[in-house]
């Protein structure tokens, strides 16, 4: 088990519970949405359920007292986890007993805080979204590097969240000196990584609905599959847009975009780094190769 900071918005679990209702909050939900969409109890978390369970609890709870919609039944639960004392122990026991303590104090300061009324409730933002968008998901791009050599790169979707843009970019092994088609692609490769998975087959392909064609292509089941990604905000891509040419559509399947992993890559120098040689790139990131063929659709 590895923890993280001893605030109670200090790791993945804490932030993503968290950013997870203060997104539906933002999207105009109301509490019931956000309480059907995020229960308040969870006990999915395996062996360290207490420890998992304190992180989830305290964040929810410091989430629902900023938006107002503090209840006593949240209290109580704070207060009962908080007793329990799992988070001090893991800080105790990995760190040392000064981290426990802590700790401690933050789970002090969350209870009495949410004990009292929030006089100033969080404000629901609103976000711009980017409408003039210089490319589009499933577009295919080539583009050339000082090797006069031409690549390819498939737009698998636009990411729009809490005011940031990005072109989520995925590599194809595309490399010749004429412009690609999508016809070309066919004999292409795309890098991507299994990801773990900690439930039985069946429950797993309901998750990621058609993985099984990709067990069988690696003669291998029961693991995710993800993309790596090259992320490019609107704002860096203002600045390197024309060295991309788009050359057709090419749709990634839906259920296999999952995000295995990525990198925001801010300049064009990026994309000569990666590509000038890619199988290097796709080793040092443990990743692997699987057809075009097999995880698009033509």
């Amino acid at each position: 088990m590895a923890t993280d900071g001893i605030k109670i918005i200090d790791g993945d679990l804490a932030r993503d519970t968290y950013e997870q209702i203060m997104d539906l909050y933002d999207s105009d939900a109301s509490t019931e949405t956000i309480k059907k969409e995020i229960p308040f109890i969870k006990e999915d978390y395996g062996k360290e359920t207490d420890f998992y369970h304190e992180i989830f609890v305290t964040s929810y709870a410091l989430a629902f007292w900023e938006i107002g919609e503090m209840t006593e039944d949240i209290i109580e639960e704070v207060k009962r986890v908080i007793e329990l004392k799992a988070g001090v122990k893991v800080w105790t026991e990995e760190c040392d007993i000064n981290e426990g303590k802590k700790r401690q104090k933050e789970l002090d300061k969350l209870i009495k805080k949410i004990s009292q009324p929030n006089l100033k409730i969080r404000k629901r933002k609103k976000y711009r979204l980017i409408k003039n968008l210089y490319f589009q998901p499933d577009d295919l791009l080539t583009f050339q590097l000082s090797d006069q050599n031409y690549y390819a790169i498939i737009c698998a979707k636009i990411t729009q969240h809490r005011g940031q843009c990005t072109y989520d970019l995925v590599a194809t092994t595309y490399k010749g000196k004429n412009k690609p088609t999508v016809e070309d692609l066919k004999s292409c490769f795309i890098a991507g990584q299994k990801i773990g998975s900690g439930y039985d087959w069946k429950t797993t392909l309901l998750q990621q609905p058609n993985v099984d064609e990709i067990w069988e292509y690696v003669n291998r089941d029961n693991f995710f599959f993800g993309l790596s990604y090259s992320l490019v905000t609107h704002r860096d891509m203002i600045s390197f847009k024309d060295k991309f040419e788009i050359v057709g559509k090419l749709k990634i399947k839906e259920s296999f975009k999952r995000d295995a992993g990525y990198g925001y890559e801010s300049s064009f120098d990026r994309f000569e780094k990666i590509f000038i040689d890619l199988d290097n790139h796709i080793t040092i990131f443990r990743e692997q190769k699987y057809p075009v063929s097999l995880l698009c659709e033509f």
